[in-house]
């Protein structure tokens, strides 16, 4: 390709809007450009990022037995009526009614479409197992759009779905899943960890998720050298009891004036906060009633697993506000178990505490040397956020931290989609047995700002040669020097001839702009034509490693580009 004809669009300055290295080095290097907030445009130096990605994608896809499908981005009503779930997913759901007033969706999943093209056309236990996929655009109303290809209001995603007689079936598809996406990710060249999940608003009764390593990634992971990993919103740990020294047997109430916050209550009564109790109390609309959840001063809830222990949903599970809790009998930042009419959840560290300090309900009062069991109870269970230097739930050592970008997620579906959508198999005893499902995501667009994030420097994008957008970029210094000109046309032709993608820039520009371009952009190799190229050697570059520059018969040059292109794996 030559420069000159392509639609180049690098940016010296960062954009205002973008904060993080993915967004800024896709906007800078002329791969996106943005529509409004959340919706991107993909130029073509991105767009071809894009496809090799899902070309990886789709070759793993093969290998595991999968075969593609590409679904309508709009789905009627009515399907997502019989999942229960159009009632249930939220305001991210893009609802919309057309001419006739009937009404859809844009589809930010497909589990509802896929299981009806399922159930329409397999009807014979002969036929199972099935696996389907597709990469196709999807639609979440997100309320704050934001990192750019992170968090948006359309991306790009391959969802797989498979279909089984019974659970050992689902067993055998899952980990061919699981084995599938671990290739994947590992031919992109991503760090990452596979870690349990919790299955949101996707369901079922197993999940995993597929976490690129990055101090950006909006989950936090824990793990244990074990070989245990968890999402927070997953995870567990090992619960210890905490007893304060200076403690006393007898239930005291003590007067705190305007000592409402954990980190007051530490300066003011100078003990720790794990020796403190604090309560939450939520309005839960779902099941329209307030509940309370109590964890150690130092912990913070795990509203997901309070949501799933109500079996209420995220968006309608919120905080209760003052006036909220005035009418309930307490007062916020004065919260406490005891006495309060309404149903409490209790982690388990809480109700192994010797005693602790609670909020009194009661203005500018507190209760101090507090017992579960003795002054207060409620329902036990693990309702706070695992943190690093928790104790392992496998083997009781301490575990790590560490944050991720979600690139990929599996579940067990079971039959969460096929009973209700009357998804079934005629079985040897002429029986409708319901199909017993899984379904996996990679979040495509997403996985390309990941690999950014693990692979830029200061002076731009780094890729991996398996996704770069081209191989390899050659630049006369001088586009007007015939003998330059006449290196890199050769060259440039040796490169294509050997199925090396590679780019001519035959731009009249000085050759500085034109080297800054390159590294911003991210090409893997770089060959320089130069003052010597009347005797066939030029200067070679390797993206990862742009110091180190060395002179090199330009054949040479070509081969060890053809070589490495010839090796992608």
């Amino acid at each position: 390709m030559l420069a000159s004809k392509m639609l180049l669009s690098t940016l010296k300055d960062t954009p205002q809007e973008a904060k993080i290295s993915s967004h800024i080095l896709l906007l800078r290097a002329g791969m996106i450009k943005n529509e409004v907030a959340g919706v991107f445009n993909y130029l073509p130096l991105g767009l071809r990022v894009l496809k090799k990605i899902e070309n990886i994608i789709r070759e793993e896809m093969d290998v595991a037995g999968s075969e593609e499908i590409l679904c309508s981005a709009i789905q009627p009503k009515e399907l997502w009526v019989e999942s229960g779930r159009w009632s249930k997913y939220g305001p991210e759901l893009i609802r919309f009614t057309d001419r006739h007033d009937r009404e859809f969706c844009l589809g930010p999943t497909h589990e509802e479409v896929f299981t009806s093209i399922v159930r329409d056309l397999v009807k014979s236990s002969k036929s199972l197992p099935k696996n389907i996929y597709q990469i196709q655009t999807k639609y979440r109303d997100e309320v704050r759009p934001r990192f750019g290809l992170m968090r948006g209001r359309e991306f790009i995603m391959q969802d797989a779905y498979s279909f089984d007689k019974d659970e050992a079936g689902l067993e055998a598809s899952y980990q061919n899943m699981a084995d599938a996406y671990t290739r994947i990710f590992t031919r992109l060249g991503l760090k990452f960890r596979t870690v349990l999940a919790d299955t949101g608003a996707i369901g079922g009764n197993g999940s995993h998720q597929f976490m690129a390593l990055s101090e950006v990634g909006e989950s936090d992971v824990v793990y244990c050298d074990c070989g245990y990993a968890a999402d927070v919103e997953k995870a567990e740990a090992r619960s210890e009891a905490y007893e304060d020294a200076s403690t006393l047997d007898e239930l005291e109430k003590i007067y705190t004036p305007n000592v409402g916050t954990i980190e007051e209550l530490e300066k003011f009564l100078n003990r720790s906060a794990k020796s403190m109790a604090k309560t939450i109390i939520y309005h839960d609309y779902v099941n329209e009633k307030f509940v309370a959840v109590m964890v150690r001063g130092d912990r913070e809830v795990n509203e997901i697993k309070l949501v799933n222990e109500l079996n209420s949903t995220e968006f309608e599970l919120v905080l209760a506000t003052p006036e909220e809790i005035e009418a309930l009998g307490s007062y916020h930042g004065f919260c406490g178990p005891k006495g309060l009419n309404i149903e409490l959840y209790v982690d388990e560290e809480v109700a192994k505490m010797k005693s602790m300090l609670i909020g009194a309900n009661e203005r500018d009062y507190h209760f101090t040397n507090v017992k579960y069991g003795r002054d207060f109870e409620g329902k036990v269970g693990f309702f706070r956020k695992a943190a690093k230097g928790d104790l392992c739930p496998c083997c009781g050592k301490p575990m790590n931290l560490e944050r991720g970008i979600e690139v990929g997620q599996i579940f067990k579906l079971q039959t969460k989609y096929s009973v209700p959508m009357k998804a079934t198999y005629v079985d040897e005893n002429n029986k409708n047995v319901p199909m017993v499902m899984g379904c996996y995501g990679i979040g495509v667009t997403r996985t390309m700002a990941a690999i950014i994030e693990q692979y830029h420097d200061e002076a731009g994008i780094i890729w991996p040669l398996q996704v770069a957008p081209y191989h390899a970029v050659i630049v006369p210094i001088n586009a007007k020097d015939e003998e330059q000109m006449k290196l890199a046309t050769e060259i440039y032709d040796k490169l294509r001839s050997n199925r090396v993608e590679v780019i001519l820039d035959d731009r009249a520009a000085k050759p500085g702009f034109k080297f800054k371009d390159w590294e911003l952009i991210g090409i893997p190799y770089m060959i320089v034509c130069g003052k010597r190229a009347n005797e066939n050697v030029v200067e070679f570059k390797e993206r990862k490693d742009v110091m180190n520059k060395k002179e090199l018969a330009s054949n040479e040059a070509v081969d060890i580009i053809t070589e490495a292109v010839r090796n992608i794996k």
